[in-house]
């Protein structure tokens, strides 16, 4: 063989391990987010303690990146395996599509942040409507300080309470407002926004939610109990394993 077939044969081999490398790499699936993988072990709990702060944003609208769009056949066949509505499934996967890469959140975390809060807004017979509002508000116990609820004062000499689907007190929604579905308008009822806003508050607490570690401190930091921190894992596991297949 010559010198010149040699150097054709080489650069033909270059060619096809480049094209198989690339074949490797793409996601065989047509699926919008890229694995419905539960989140990582819980080997490691969160330290007790206070909880870690998420950084605080200004307070002014954000809204979800334009031209974030989740198939909706994807979400069809995803709501119907998980057993969640569609318009909350395709919520949480358009709030982890518009999330940076680097923060590692999974739609399925927000899931199971979504059962534990309200069952995805259907919480005591109520329906999820198609505008992602649930068919009577979700509102929260006063936070008074009585019993085993926080005391939040609203500095109006009265009471917070968590409102809407993902259960935002009004001061950590001020914070964290969220337009999800780029319809202009934030709404802690409308789990659009909801799941956006839930998405920003996890990934702003730094931690990388592809690990163990630091997917216990981001979801320690939106709810400071360990138990529900376990409550959330269970959830989002089992989400992810009804929709693996």
């Amino acid at each position: 063989m010559t010198l010149r077939h040699l150097l054709c044969f080489a650069g033909a081999l270059a060619t096809l391990s480049a094209v198989a490398w690339l074949s490797q790499q793409h996601t065989p699936s047509g699926d919008p987010v890229l694995s419905s993988a539960g989140p990582p072990s819980l080997a490691v709990q969160p330290p007790p303690g206070p909880a870690p702060s998420a950084a605080a944003p200004a307070s002014a609208l954000v809204t979800a990146p334009a031209g974030v769009a989740v198939d909706l056949a994807w979400a069809r066949r995803t709501a119907l395996a998980a057993g969640i509505p569609e318009v909350a499934v395709a919520a949480y996967a358009r709030a982890t599509l518009a999330s940076p890469a680097s923060c590692g959140l999974g739609w399925t975390t927000l899931a199971g942040i979504g059962w534990i809060e309200s069952q995805h807004g259907t919480l005591g017979g109520l329906r999820l409507g198609s505008d992602g509002r649930s068919s009577s508000r979700i509102d929260g116990p006063v936070l008074d300080g009585s019993g085993d609820v926080a005391a939040v004062p609203d500095g109006a000499g009265a009471w917070q309470r968590a409102t809407g689907p993902l259960q935002f007190i009004p001061s950590t929604w001020e914070r964290w407002a969220s337009d999800g579905d780029g319809d202009g308008v934030s709404d802690p009822h409308d789990i659009d926004d909801a799941a956006y806003a839930a998405a920003r508050y996890l990934c702003a607490s730094g931690a990388d939610l592809a690990t163990g570690p630091g997917w216990s401190t981001a979801v320690f930091s939106y709810n400071h109990s360990t138990a529900y921190v376990r409550s959330v894992h269970d959830a989002a596991q089992a989400y992810a394993d009804r929709t693996s297949g």
